[in-house]
């Protein structure tokens, strides 16, 4: 088992910037990619970004944040980050990660992973 936390939300005018974590804990060395999601009040949850790093390091980003937002990892610290630019009050939402242990996509949809947090809170202002 896998259990993952988030941490890193909170208020932020637009314009301004987030940096996202999310700590791994359990059975990490299962994992071979992870990824972020979002969900805006009374929306569908949706793609933000995922990394891999086996057996290829790659990373994908919804065209919404493509620019903006940088995901990465350290592994040491078995956390993945999102550094979040250049916010938007559309990016206002619940911000997860996601985890997986068994290559199922690109990490696009939520199917492709076994694990998720709880989520934390992002709040753009105008």
């Amino acid at each position: 088992q896998v259990q993952l936390e988030e941490s890193g939300g909170g208020l932020v005018q637009a314009g301004g910037s987030l940096n996202l974590s999310c700590a791994a804990s359990g059975r990490t060395f299962t994992l071979i990619y992870m990824g972020w999601f979002r969900q805006a009040p009374g929306k569908d949850r949706e793609f933000v970004s995922a990394l891999h790093w086996s057996p290829t390091a790659m990373t994908y980003y919804a065209d919404s944040v493509k620019g903006r937002f940088t995901v990465s990892r350290d592994n040491l610290k078995n956390t993945l980050y999102l550094q979040m630019n250049s916010l938007k009050p559309d990016d206002t939402a619940v911000y997860a990660c996601a985890a997986s242990m068994k290559f199922r996509g690109l990490g696009y949809d939520e199917a492709d992973y076994d694990y998720w947090g709880q989520g934390t809170q992002v709040t753009v202002s105008s």
